[in-house]
């Protein structure tokens, strides 16, 4: 690495840098709500009033952080979306943290966290006032401090790390119930890990460390609904936690009418039916915004998946089954999720754990020299070329949209 990324500290550093400079540049723009900010700017906008409650279908810490972003910089694009970027940036900074965790080495940490700075899907969604930004940088977060804990050198050490994990899966679970599969994960992480080494966690017991995962979790998500017990009107009361939440489900279950972009999980990672978030005239000019992952990183991505496994099983290479294990559990979750749409976003958080995937599998695999450099600079020219229909930029025309599309199921 170049002098300046010569410790996990600078490299951090100017990953930050880059990556809030690149999603807060002209953030404002459209000036004019997009997609589903229509639905969670109202809530968020409740929630500052302590009116009734909006969007009652999902929990409410996403809203709340959207309602902070407006009372801090105003009720404008600005104000809507700021939090989001800040969200963005920590999702590439916890790949960072991930992989060095993972390999203990500064190029596989600074390769997978620009993977996902160029990966479409983290830059569209930090520039969005959406709950699903929050969502994956709390697991992401929590996935690396559940695995600083393991590489703790003493029991009370790991106790605080392994509770901080434990208390940013129940903040990712206040955002959307999408999330409790992965304190389930956590869970079977931290046995697998044990049981191959004894020592790891600073040799916390199995059943305090699944107890207090389980109980620090729930206990988060529970106390991220403090603001509704300050409604003017219908307030929380302890007594009806519980009977909201089976409300929620009944939101969440329901069967809703078809719509133009829904697709079915298993299109999403062949990268088949993005969803515009934007497209029309707004500011002055035509101005798209596509929800689509970076194809290089998404198809690439599934050939590192492939990589990973072969790895586990020809060469028994555990971390390389773990990148690929975490890649498909979060598919399966939709595979079996009641929901009676799909929509690629949902695919937001497996899009990121490609950019771990694809890092791990340059790493403990690297038969040409500077593929992963090769590779990643192949995604950042895709990410130029794509940027003016990822960020509302001024389009020529009102059909300018056709030249992006490499495949008919994108229009």
């Amino acid at each position: 690495m170049r002098p300046i990324l010569n410790t996990p500290r600078r490299a951090a550093a100017a990953i930050a840098v880059l990556a809030q400079a690149l999603f807060s540049y002209r953030l404002t723009v459209p000036s004019k709500p997009m997609f589903d900010e229509i639905h969670y700017l109202p809530a968020a906008r409740a929630l500052l009033a302590l009116g009734p409650s909006h969007n009652p279908e999902h929990p409410l810490l996403g809203k709340t952080l959207i309602a902070a972003g407006i009372a801090l910089f105003g009720d404008g694009p600005l104000g809507w979306r700021i939090l989001s970027s800040i969200a963005g940036t920590a999702t590439v900074l916890g790949v960072f943290w991930i992989l060095w965790l993972m390999v203990g080495r500064l190029r596989p940490a600074v390769i997978g966290s620009l993977f996902a700075l160029m990966n479409f899907t983290v830059f569209v969604q930090a520039r969005i006032a959406m709950l699903d930004g929050f969502l994956a940088c709390f697991v992401v977060l929590a996935v690396a401090m559940l695995l600083w804990s393991a590489r703790a050198g003493g029991r009370g050490e790991a106790w605080r790390r392994w509770l901080g994990g434990a208390v940013l899966l129940g903040l990712a679970v206040g955002v959307k119930w999408t999330a409790v599969p992965y304190v389930a994960f956590a869970g079977v992480a931290f046995v697998v890990i044990r049981r191959r080494h004894p020592t790891s966690f600073g040799t916390i017991g199995w059943f305090a460390a699944l107890a207090s995962l389980g109980v620090g979790s729930v206990a988060t998500y529970f106390a991220t609904f403090l603001p509704a017990f300050f409604y003017h009107d219908s307030p929380m009361t302890p007594a009806r936690l519980i009977p909201f939440q089976r409300e929620m489900w009944g939101y969440q279950t329901q069967v809703l009418p078809a719509h133009t972009y829904q697709s079915s999980w298993w299109t999403w990672p062949l990268d088949l039916r993005p969803i515009w978030y934007l497209y029309e005239p707004v500011d002055g000019a035509v101005r798209g915004v596509l929800m689509i992952g970076n194809p290089v990183v998404m198809w690439g991505g599934l050939v590192a998946v492939g990589v990973c496994l072969w790895m586990l099983i020809r060469r028994r290479d555990a971390m390389a089954g773990a990148a690929a294990g975490l890649w498909a559990g979060s598919l399966l979750i939709w595979a079996i999720i009641p929901k009676s749409l799909g929509f690629f976003y949902y695919y937001y958080l497996s899009s990121i754990w490609l950019c771990i995937v694809l890092a791990i599998a340059f790493a403990r695999q690297r038969p040409v020299r500077h593929w992963d450099e090769s590779c990643l600079a192949l995604a950042t020219i895709v990410f130029v070329y794509f940027h003016p229909i990822l960020s509302a930029a001024e389009l020529p025309a009102p059909d300018a949209f056709r030249r992006w599309m490499w495949l008919g199921s994108w229009a």
